[in-house]
């Protein structure tokens, strides 16, 4: 699309990948005209790695999304074509879902969503710079030399900044297969004094499922019990495809190590530090050496089937390397190589430069989010893209920033891990990350985030009354558990509370005798709530008592090397994170109950009168 010089518009998204869709629609659902750019509009919300939405943690994050009125859940659930729920066995605290999306109609569906708002205007072109007009954001500068004014902007580049591919000895600027890199637009945030770091991610080989020998290989079925991400869907619409698990060998082991002499990783040509929780195969090979076999689940990447994606084996070895190593899989012997595995090396933002906004400290008007922030993964970008896309409409409305807790979400988290601690590789949700996570579970994502999606305004009315009316269906149920009782075979009277408060009673036991008119969703909640009442209640009390030293400000200027008894590792963090409440400097690497105690007391003492 030509542009016209000097188009404006009241915010400019860079990049639609999963942050940008995400910033751009909260966007323009609350009513502002925004610019949605991207080098290639083919690529729109398009699954880079593995086309897979959820896991721990993360599908915390997808059902925050969904309650606050984002869109990843509902695309999610239009395009999965295969669902697992982890750790049903487990606590409700770490359990989770997960989707294989069709991943082209994933992007179908995205692109589909975006061109029917009518604020949106999506624009193939290259953001090469930002204008600048003293402290604040103005413009966004595209390679052809046209300028889209805005008030406000939001960078969602992915690893995009000055990306570098790696296969083996071979390597070439690009942010992902086949795509350019955004080479100046890294060089004008330098300009500006951002500090840059640099981060790794990979991904595998992707396959030709007709010459894979799934009879040798142990199938993974969809599991029959579905829960989509959206409140609203019961569902999925389409079929399930099933996946097929296999190992690596020792044979496989072999062939990567004695090739390690060829590999960007292990000959210091990638310096960007890779994400630990998600290694690559020959990673894996080095670091856990005593194991004779990880783990390789075959999964389909479309409904129809033709394209496999090994899950467990990224590489960046060489592609004479990698089918070799690949054929010794059971299997996979005959494999046929759609596309071969590689590494890519980007830029990131150091996210302390961010308020807990997103929006960047030096530059006003101006937010960063996914992984230009130093995060890995969809769930995290959207995440962010929709806090942003908030942010910045709340800038443009001169209204409160947007933030969501420690204690009230995932996405609160992750934001304030970012902004007060940063990080030095790609950060990823876990469920242990969160202090409070009985609190933050998957069932009772509306209930935490009604009252800001009520004031963020996304969802239709309609919406919010029916998942308004859960929650008074599940008040009614849980308050019925408390006071109806029933009669044990000793003759013992007991309320449905107490008997269901017992580890081998579950909520289907007295269903059929005295909960038939409930729905599916109410009761599952209520036997969390029911259960789990003493804990949850104790961690709701120990998230005040924090909440109330958190909240205690840490006045500016404070010399915190000449705090008594406080160590000088932690007076240099105290310096150099300069937290301005107790909640932030409690997040700091090696920070302790007794050295947040010796700061308290000193600030005390500042304020007592000289003399006194």
């Amino acid at each position: 699309m030509t542009v016209p010089r000097g188009t404006g518009f009241d915010a400019v998204v860079i990049g639609a990948g999963h942050a940008g869709c995400e910033a751009a629609l909260a966007l323009c659902r609350r009513g502002h005209t925004c610019a949605l750019l991207n080098q290639d509009l083919r690529r729109i919300a398009w699954m880079s790695c593995n086309p897979a939405i959820g896991g721990l943690g993360k599908s915390h994050i997808v059902r925050e999304i969904d309650a606050l009125g984002g869109e990843m859940g509902r695309a999610a659930d239009a395009t999965a074509i295969h669902y697992r729920r982890l750790n049903e066995s487990k606590g409700p605290a770490v359990r989770a879902r997960r989707v294989q999306c069709d991943m082209v109609l994933y992007h179908h569906y995205m692109r589909r969503v975006l061109e029917r708002e009518k604020n949106l205007c999506l624009i193939e072109a290259e953001a090469t710079g930002l204008r600048v007009e003293g402290d604040r954001v103005v413009g966004v500068e595209l390679s052809s030399q046209e300028v889209l004014r805005c008030a406000v902007a939001v960078i969602t580049t992915g690893t995009f900044l000055r990306g570098m591919l790696f296969v083996g000895e071979e390597s070439g600027r690009g942010g992902r297969l086949g795509e350019p890199p955004a080479q100046d637009l890294a060089q004008g945030l330098a300009g500006l004094g951002f500090e840059l770091g640099r981060l790794k991610t990979g991904t595998p080989a992707r396959l030709r499922a007709s010459s894979i020998d799934f009879s040798r290989l142990e199938p993974q079925p969809s599991d029959p019990a579905q829960r989509p991400f959206s409140h609203e869907n019961e569902r999925f619409p389409l079929p399930q495809a099933v996946c097929h698990l296999t190992h690596t060998t020792q044979r496989t082991h072999d062939v990567i190590r004695a090739a390690l002499h060829r590999s960007p990783l292990y000959t210091g040509r990638i310096h960007g530090i890779g994400p630990r929780y998600c290694p690559s195969i020959e990673d894996k090979v080095v670091r856990f050496a005593s194991r004779h076999a990880h783990q390789v689940i075959l999964e389909p990447t479309g409904l129809d089937g033709k394209t496999i994606y090994p899950n467990g084996i990224s590489t960046s070895l060489p592609r004479d390397v990698q089918s070799e190593f690949i054929h010794t899989i059971p299997g996979l012997e005959s494999a046929e190589m759609e596309s071969y595995g590689y590494a890519v090396e980007y830029d990131y933002v150091n996210p302390t430069q961010l308020l807990p906004s997103l929006e960047t400290r030096r530059v006003k008007n101006l937010f960063l989010a996914g992984q230009i922030n130093g995060t890995s993964g969809y769930e995290e970008a959207a995440g962010q893209g929709l806090m942003a896309g908030l942010n910045a409409s709340a800038r443009l409305r001169g209204e409160a920033p947007f933030v969501l807790a420690r204690e009230q979400a995932y996405i609160g988290v992750m934001i304030d891990d970012l902004v007060t601690r940063g990080t030095r590789e790609p950060y990823r949700m876990f469920t242990a990350r969160a202090e409070h996570r009985l609190l933050l579970r998957e069932d009772n994502a509306w209930a935490r985030c009604a009252e800001l999606a009520r004031r963020a305004a996304l969802l239709d009315d309609e919406i919010v009354e029916r998942r308004q009316a859960t929650e008074r269906e599940l008040a009614a149920l849980v308050q019925r558990l408390d006071e109806t009782t029933t009669r044990l075979e000793g003759g013992e009277r007991m309320t449905l509370a107490r008997l269901l408060s017992r580890p081998e009673i579950g909520i289907r036991d007295v269903e059929a005798l005295f909960l038939r008119d409930y729905s599916a969703e109410a009761l599952e909640r209520a036997e969390v709530e029911v259960k789990y009442r003493g804990y949850i209640q104790r961690e709701i009390a120990r998230a005040k008592e924090l909440s109330s030293l958190a909240q205690r400000a840490i006045p500016a200027g404070i010399d915190f090397g000449s705090i008594p008894g406080l160590s000088r590792e932690l007076s240099e963090k105290l310096s150099s994170n300069k937290p301005s409440t107790f909640a932030e400097a409690s997040r700091i690497d090696g920070m302790t109950p007794a050295a947040l105690l010796r700061l308290s007391v000193f600030i005390d003492k500042m304020h007592v009168p000289r003399g006194t």
